[in-house]
C-alpha cells in the first residue's frame, strides 16, 4: 500500500509541477487584469458574465465528467485493453459535443435571466453590458469541456503533467490577448482573451492524447454499449448534485451585487489568489488518485480506506501551513499582487480581508474535494449529492447571516465554513459505507501536526515584527521580503515536520524511487497510528 501511495504522491507532485505554472500565469492575468481595471463597475459585470459561462466548465470539466468517465474508462483499459477503451472516449466525445453546443445556445439565449438572477443589483446599464459578454462567452465551455474529456483520457493513461500545463497556455494566450487588445478593445479584449485561451486549451490536450494513441473524434453512440451506459448513469447525479454546488459563487455573487460597487470584484480577485493552493495542492492530489480509487476492486474496503486516509492526510499535511501563511500574510500578499495602476486602497484592503476568509475554509475545501472523488470512485451519487447539497444550504444560510455585519468579507467566511461542514459531512458518508472510520486525524498525527504548525507561526510572526513588510518600497525589495518570509516559514515547517517523523516525507521520498527500490513499508507507515 505504501507504493501505491507513493504512486498516488508522484503523479500528484506532477500534477503540482503543471498547476504551479498554470496558478502562477493565472494570478498574473489577474495582476494585469487589475492594472487595466481596478476594482470597477466595467469588471464587475466582465466577472459576472465570465461566471456564467464558467459555471459550466466547473461542472463538466471539474465535476461530473471526470467523476463518471475516469473510473470507467479506467476500468476498461485495465481490463479489455486500449481498442475497446478509445471506442468508449469517441462515443463520449460525440455525447459531450452535442450536450456543449446546446449548453453554449441555451446559456446564450437565457443571458437576461441568468444575469439577473445572479446580479439583482445591477443598474440597467452594467446589466445590459453583462448579457451581451455573457452571449459571447458561452462558447468557452464548449472547448474547455472536450478538453476535459481528454484530460481524463490522459490522466487514466498515467498521463498528468501535459493536462496540468494546459491551464497554463489558455492563460498565457490571455495575458498577450489583453496587453494588445486592453487599449484599443477595452473591456471586450477580456472577451476575446478568455474565448481564444480556452480554445488552446482543448487543442494542446486534444494532439497530446493522440500523442498517446488515442484519437478523439466523436463517434455515434451506441445504445447496447453497457460502458457508455453506466458513464452517462453516473453523470446526470453527479451533474445535479455539483450544479448545486456551483450555486456558491452565485449565490455570494448576487448577493455582493448589493454592496457596494467593487465588492465583487474585490471576492474575485481573492478567489483568484485562493485558487493558487486549492487548484496547486487540493486538485492535483484528487485528480490524481481518482484513477487508482477507480482500479480498487470494490470488496477491498481496507486497501480503498488506506488509499483514501493517505490522500486525505497528503492534502492536508500541504495545505495547512499554506492556510496558516495566507492569513498571516494576506494583506503583504495583496500589496505585492495587485496594488499599482488602478488598484487602490480600499481594493487592497478589501481584497485582503476577503482572502483572510477565504483562506479559513483551505483544509475544508482539501477534504471535500478529495472525498468527493472517493464517492465518485464508489458509484455513490447520492452521497455526493448529500456533500454538495449542505454546502449550498450553509453557504445560504450563513452568507444571509454574516454579510450584514461583515459586508463581502462575510460572503468569503460564509464559503469557508460551508467547505468545512460539507467535507465533514463527506467524510462522515464515506466512513459510513466503508463500515470503518478513516482515521484521518489520529492523536499522534494532530499533535505533532499543532507544533509544526506553531512552530511556522511564530516564526513568521517574529519575522513581521522585527522586519516589517516595506509598504513604499521598491518591487524588488518588496518581493525579496515576501520570499524571505515565505521561505523562512516553509523551511521551519519542513524541519519539525522532518524531524516529528511524518510519513507524508517517506510518501514524498518513495515517489521518486525507482520502481526496482523498496518503498516504506505499512509498518513504518503506521508509526503515527
Amino acid at each position: 500500500m505504501a507504493k501505491g501511495t507513493s504512486t498516488m504522491v508522484r503523479h500528484a507532485l506532477f500534477m503540482m509541477a503543471g498547476t504551479l505554472a498554470s496558478r502562477v500565469l493565472g494570478l498574473a492575468r489577474e495582476i494585469i487584469t487589475a492594472a487595466w481595471f481596478g476594482a470597477s463597475g466595467l469588471l464587475d459585470a466582465f466577472n459576472v458574465a465570465f461566471t456564467l459561462a464558467n459555471l459550466a466548465r466547473q461542472l463538466l470539466a471539474e465535476g461530473a465528467l471526470s467523476a463518471s468517465f475516469v473510473p470507467v474508462f479506467s476500468r476498461v483499459l485495465s481490463a479489455r485493453g486500449r481498442e475497446p477503451a478509445e471506442g468508449l472516449a469517441r462515443q463520449a466525445f460525440a455525447v459531450l459535443l452535442a450536450a456543449g453546443i446546446a449548453a453554449a445556445a441555451g446559456g446564450a439565449a437565457l443571458s437576461p435571466l441568468l444575469v439577473k438572477i445572479m446580479a439583482p443589483g445591477f443598474d440597467p446599464v452594467k446589466a445590459d453590458l453583462a448579457v451581451r459578454m455573457t452571449r459571447w462567452l458561452f462558447p468557452f465551455l464548449l472547448f474547455v469541456s472536450l478538453g476535459a474529456l481528454a484530460m481524463g483520457v490522459l490522466n487514466s493513461l498515467g498521463s498528468f503533467l501535459v493536462p496540468a500545463l494546459a491551464p497554463a497556455l489558455s492563460n498565457l494566450v490571455y495575458i498577450i490577448l489583453v496587453v494588445v487588445l486592453a487599449s484599443s478593445w477595452g473591456i471586450w479584449g477580456l472577451v476575446a482573451a478568455v474565448l481564444a485561451g480556452g480554445i488552446f486549451q482543448f487543442f494542446l490536450q486534444w494532439f497530446w492524447a493522440l500523442r498517446k494513441g488515442i484519437l478523439l473524434l466523436p463517434s455515434k453512440p451506441r445504445r447496447g454499449d453497457p460502458e457508455l451506459r453506466t458513464m452517462l448513469t453516473l453523470f446526470l447525479p453527479y451533474a445535479a448534485g455539483l450544479s448545486l454546488n456551483q450555486i456558491n459563487p452565485v449565490l455570494s455573487r448576487m448577493l455582493a451585487s448589493f454592496l457596494q460597487e467593487g465588492a465583487i470584484s474585490v471576492l474575485n480577485y481573492a478567489n483568484r489568489v485562493i485558487q493558487l493552493p486549492l487548484g496547486l495542492f487540493v486538485i492535483a492530489i484528487s485528480q490524481a488518485v481518482l484513477p487508482q480509487l477507480s482500479r480498487c476492486p470494490a470488496g477491498l474496503t481496507d486497501e480503498f480506506r488506506e488509499i483514501m486516509r493517505d490522500a486525505l492526510r497528503f492534502a492536508l499535511f500541504v495545505v495547512l501551513p499554506v492556510t496558516a501563511a495566507t492569513i498571516l500574510l494576506s494583506e503583504e500578499m495583496i500589496h505585492l499582487l495587485f496594488v499599482r495602476g488602478a488598484f487602490g486602497e480600499w481594493a487592497w484592503k478589501g481584497t485582503s480581508l476577503s482572502l483572510g476568509m477565504y483562506a479559513l475554509g483551505l483544509p475544508g475545501m482539501a477534504c471535500s474535494t478529495v472525498v468527493l472523488r472517493g464517492l465518485y470512485a464508489r458509484g455513490m451519487a447520492r452521497g455526493a449529492l448529500w456533500v454538495t447539497s449542505s454546502s449550498v444550504i450553509a453557504t445560504a444560510l450563513f452568507s444571509l447571516l454574516l454579510m450584514g455585519p461583515f459586508s463581502f468579507g462575510g460572503l468569503a467566511l460564509a464559503t469557508s465554513i460551508a467547505f468545512t461542514l460539507s467535507g465533514a459531512v463527506g467524510v462522515h458518508i464515506l466512513s459510513r459505507s466503508l463500515t470503518m472510520k478513516l482515521d484521518i486525524f489520529t492523536p499522534s498525527w494532530t499533535v505533532k501536526m499543532a507544533i509544526s504548525l506553531s512552530a511556522m507561526t511564530g516564526l513568521i510572526l517574529g519575522f513581521q515584527h522585527i522586519f516589517p513588510y516595506p509598504v513604499p518600497g521598491s518591487l524588488l525589495l518588496r518581493g525579496g521580503w515576501f520570499l524571505g518570509v515565505f521561505f523562512l516559514g516553509g523551511a521551519a515547517y519542513a524541519a519539525m515536520t522532518r524531524f516529528l517523523g511524518f510519513s507524508e516525507w517517506k510518501w514524498i521520498t518513495g515517489a521518486f524511487l525507482s520502481r526496482g527500490k523498496k518503498a516504506p513499508s505499512d509498518e513504518e507507515k503506521k508509526e503515527e497510528e
